[in-house]
């Protein structure tokens, strides 16, 4: 059971979050981000490269269907033809002898033309169940909303360390509470307010699905989204953990990045390699056993049925694992490195003790 110091110092991180603007408005931006973007998508999708066609009754039901073919019914041949000369349409299409036939100005839009042309039968014998369009969309929510949060409470974790240590506040702490108290405070602290910043953003995202009429699209990303938060919060305390000890070699917030550019890769290549490569259902799978990775692949395999239920268990006990080496780790080098001041104290001058 975590004593009370710990739970006094995770209070303390918490309070200085909540009375930062720019953690507020950062906070904000994630959550407008995301749901600006599923409903700009939901409208871009619903109206671009719609072509519009005038119809005759009895060529309706060939364009009946038709994707990105928005049809308008008139009464006659001479109408429709009559709205494409007025540029109300793109073209018409009406019947003549039986036969279809397609009226435009000057061109007839090659989408029209594709899809009323008589194309062969085809058979996947592996059909794909997820358009790459949306697993590009899922992917890149998924990973701005990882990048964010991690870079945004890491930083501060990173930032806080450090000005404890100029302002000699850090001995203030230790001289009541242990540097391993201080430390676990930290993590707890940002973790939860991670937490809270996740599980807004990931509620906000299903309510904007619901709302644009993507019902359907939001309870199928339901199990992913929530293996998404749990995989990101025992995640985010490995990279707390890292963020703090690293932070602790330097005494000068000048330094802070350049001790904490080793952590951010381990951030942002993850994101990227899931951007570009969500298809590759190898690399997913590899990247779903990697601690720094699997927050995001393991939750987009889910999306995509590709994650069986053991698979899952044994990617978060590898996440778990991780986490509890580099806390133990990360601890000790806090410890032995919180209180140096003045120039950066070198990784294996302190792992060595």
């Amino acid at each position: 059971m975590l004593g009370r110091e710990v739970w006094l110092v995770s209070g303390r991180e918490i309070s200085a979050r909540l009375r930062s603007r720019a953690f507020i408005f950062s906070a904000l931006v994630l959550v407008l981000l995301v749901v600006g973007g599923i409903v700009v998508s939901n409208v871009v999708s619903s109206t671009i490269g719609m072509t519009r066609v005038a119809v005759t009754a009895d060529a309706l039901q060939a364009v009946t269907g038709l994707p990105l073919v928005q049809a308008v019914e008139t009464a006659s041949s001479e109408e429709a033809i009559s709205q494409v000369r007025s540029g109300t349409v793109a073209a018409a299409v009406v019947t003549t002898g039986g036969a279809v036939e397609v009226v435009a100005l000057e061109r007839a839009p090659a989408a029209l033309v594709s899809a009323l042309s008589v194309s062969p039968h085809v058979t996947l014998l592996e059909p794909s169940t997820q358009d790459s369009g949306l697993l590009y969309l899922v992917a890149l929510v998924f990973g701005i909303v990882y990048l964010m949060s991690a870079v945004t409470f890491g930083s501060m974790i990173a930032q806080s360390v450090v000005e404890e240590k100029q302002t000699r506040v850090i001995e203030i702490l230790l001289s009541a509470v242990s540097s391993r108290t201080v430390l676990a405070g930290k993590v707890i602290g940002n973790s939860a307010m991670a937490f809270a910043q996740i599980a807004l953003t990931a509620v906000a995202a299903i309510g904007a699905l619901v709302v644009t009429g993507q019902a359907e699209l939001a309870s199928t990303l339901g199990p992913s989204t929530a293996w998404f938060v749990l995989f990101f919060i025992i995640g985010f305390v490995l990279l707390a953990a890292l963020f703090a000890a690293s932070a602790s070699l330097v005494s000068r917030q000048e330094d802070v990045s350049a001790v904490t550019t080793p952590v951010m890769m381990l951030v942002m290549v993850p994101y990227f390699l899931v951007l570009f490569l969500n298809t590759n259902a190898g690399a997913m799978a590899v990247m779903s056993y990697v601690p720094f990775s699997s927050p995001l692949a393991m939750p987009m395999r889910l999306f995509l049925g590709n994650a069986q239920p053991w698979e899952l268990v044994i990617s978060l006990a590898l996440v778990l694992a991780t986490t509890v080496v580099v806390v133990f780790v990360g601890a000790r080098i806090y410890d032995r490195a919180v209180l140096r001041t003045g120039g950066r104290v070198r990784l294996s001058e302190v792992l060595k003790g």
